[in-house]
């Protein structure tokens, strides 16, 4: 059996406007070979958003950028499928890949400063990206503009269409980074832990804004984060990730209440919601694996406290728990499976 045919299958969304098939990335330089994202399978349907978790190094990041074929080309190979709104990303001319970023997909970054062009003011980059992608005139794309920055709830917008990325919050920022993102009316919003960067008010009021975003818009959002806490506010599923490959996914809802993999609960634990004073913190023993010497096997394998012998040499296959719940781990047996409550 191929490794591929291990890897988690999508949880069946109907009609996905988002879907990844058996997805392997890898870089190359300096003499090794990177393999960041091995088989990675996953779907979201129209207005639905789905959260990918995971520690630093699992494969997130590298899988929502390449989404959008953001990896740098000399360097970068992937194979598998990438479908947005039923067109494949992977074989797309640079023509159609241009129309494709910004007018059906955008992206929110971690560090809107870096993102942002600091030589042009906020409303002249969100202009720019409305003209680029609409036959408007500029009175029509500024006027756009306006609407975008009220749309995320910023204060005096006139005056922040003048102001440059440096001379508002990071909060504020990160708010005109997404009405930039989403001044062409895209049908996706990707967004690499937009939070990360954000003390915890702000975090808290950026996820609410997205939230409502995507209900008044009908967004389909996919979420990076490596905070559970910020999931469970953002995502109607997740798909956690460890040394590239998918170990779970289903249902925010039941993996927050029936985790079945170990990693998924080893992250459940190590957070401190629910925590009483002066209690211990439980961590996750070990480090992530080194993605240019994979392990064979179970890539938690060398990490996880129920390790069996056969984890060590087998990638172990996804078993589906009903209701879109996948896990790949061989704790989960078909006979569990087949006793788990069917799909409603």
């Amino acid at each position: 059996m191929t490794e591929s045919e291990h890897i988690p299958t999508a949880a069946g969304v109907s009609d996905p406007v988002v879907a990844v098939r058996d997805l392997y990335v890898s870089f190359h330089g300096g003499g090794k070979t990177i393999q960041a994202v091995n088989g990675v399978s996953l779907e979201v349907g129209a207005g639905e958003s789905l959260a990918l978790i995971g520690e630093s190094g699992s494969g997130k990041s590298v899988t929502l950028r390449a989404m959008m074929r953001l990896h740098p080309p000399r360097r970068t190979r992937m194979r598998g499928e990438i479908r947005v709104d039923g067109a494949d990303v992977l074989t797309m001319d640079k023509r159609t890949l241009s129309r494709l970023r910004g007018g059906k997909v955008a992206m929110v970054f971690q560090e809107p400063l870096l993102a942002l062009d600091p030589v042009y003011t906020v409303g002249q980059q969100i202009v720019e990206c409305i003209r680029t992608h609409a036959k408007v005139t500029k009175a029509e794309a500024q006027a756009r503009a306006l609407k975008a920055l009220e749309s995320v709830r910023i204060p005096s917008p006139e005056r922040r269409l003048a102001a440059y990325p440096h001379e508002m919050s990071g909060g504020m920022r990160q708010r005109a980074m997404i009405a930039l993102a989403l001044s062409a009316q895209p049908k996706i919003l990707l967004a690499d832990e937009p939070t990360t960067a954000l003390d915890a008010t702000v975090q808290i009021q950026v996820l609410i804004l997205m939230r409502e975003l995507q209900r008044e818009l009908g967004l389909s959002i996919v979420f990076v984060t490596h905070d559970i806490g910020a999931a469970v506010e953002i995502a109607d599923r997740v798909a956690v990730m460890y040394g590239g490959r998918i170990v779970e996914e289903g249902p925010i809802r039941t993996l927050m209440r029936d985790a079945r993999h170990p990693y998924t609960n080893a992250l459940l634990k190590s957070r401190q919601h629910g925590m009483a004073r002066g209690e211990r913190l439980e961590t996750i023993g070990g480090a992530p694996p080194d993605l240019s010497a994979l392990p064979p096997g179970c890539t938690f394998a060398p990490r996880c406290a129920h390790a069996r012998p056969e984890c060590l040499t087998d990638v172990p296959r996804a078993v589906s728990l009903g209701n879109g719940h996948r896990v790949s781990c061989v704790l989960v047996s078909e006979p569990a499976a087949a006793a788990a409550p069917a799909a409603a």
